[in-house]
């Protein structure tokens, strides 16, 4: 039987948290930054063990009023220091309810600037590294922060299931209409060719190879306990199981 990896970004104030859980495989859980505080953060933990589900650190740049999905002009040192803060406050909780930290991944803009800017990149990597906390990066092929890492930290490569893609690998910016595939069939699709055929479709038709190893489907998006119930039903059918740990 073969395995697949889905992970998911939770504890960010979304209706379907519960919905989705038993069905993943690891979540990034909202750490302050961009969403979430300690009671969140504690429930989203609680609700990771009960479904066996890899528990995961998903920090932000420090901006709540844009849900992090903005560029920040901060300095390295503010930076560094928000994201360890955020890792720091969900490590205790995630211990003191007996759990595991397993990794990180980078929520939005951030994600999307440690991906080409090198300082950036080096930023969250030195937050990682100086926190002390054996973690492993989620992060996208071919990107800045991933070559930094090689040698120094354990990195997945992500490819998102409802997300359109550039042939640079970056993410087709929101603000255009076809960022997003909402569609379950068409969402199918799009993981279908990244995991069985290795190779991502972008726009125009374009495909680049992919060696992604966790596929991640948003949990704000409307219809995403469709989605992923869906997926499980055509997992099922081509005897693929979502992997648990």
């Amino acid at each position: 039987m073969k395995t697949i990896h889905i992970n998911c970004d939770l504890g960010e104030g979304g209706k379907y948290d519960a919905q989705l859980m038993p069905h993943i495989s690891a979540c990034n859980i909202a750490c302050g930054g961009h969403a979430g505080d300690a009671e969140t953060m504690l429930k989203t933990v609680s609700l990771a063990m009960e479904n066996k589900v890899e528990i995961g650190a998903h920090p932000s740049y420090p901006d709540r009023e844009n849900f992090g999905r903005q560029s920040l002009d901060i300095s390295e040192k503010e930076l560094k220091r928000s994201i360890q803060e955020q890792l720091f406050l969900l490590a205790e909780i995630v211990k003191k309810q007996g759990g595991k930290l397993t990794h990180i991944k980078p929520h939005g803009a951030l994600y999307n600037d440690a991906a080409r800017d090198e300082k950036i990149a080096q930023t969250v990597l030195d937050a990682i590294l100086e926190s002390g906390l054996d973690l492993m990066l989620y992060a996208p092929e071919n990107s800045m922060i991933s070559r930094l890492a090689e040698g120094k930290i354990p990195v997945l490569f992500e490819a998102f299931a409802d997300r359109n893609y550039n042939p640079n690998f970056s993410l087709v910016s929101r603000a255009k209409n076809n960022a997003l595939i909402t569609q379950k069939e068409a969402v199918f699709k799009h993981l279908y060719s990244m995991f069985f055929k290795g190779e991502i479709v972008c726009e125009k038709s374009i495909k680049i190879p992919s060696r992604a190893a966790t596929f991640c489907l948003h949990s704000d998006t409307p219809n995403s306990v469709e989605i992923l119930e869906y997926l499980v039903e055509k997992f099922h059918a081509l005897n693929i199981k979502i992997t648990k740990p």
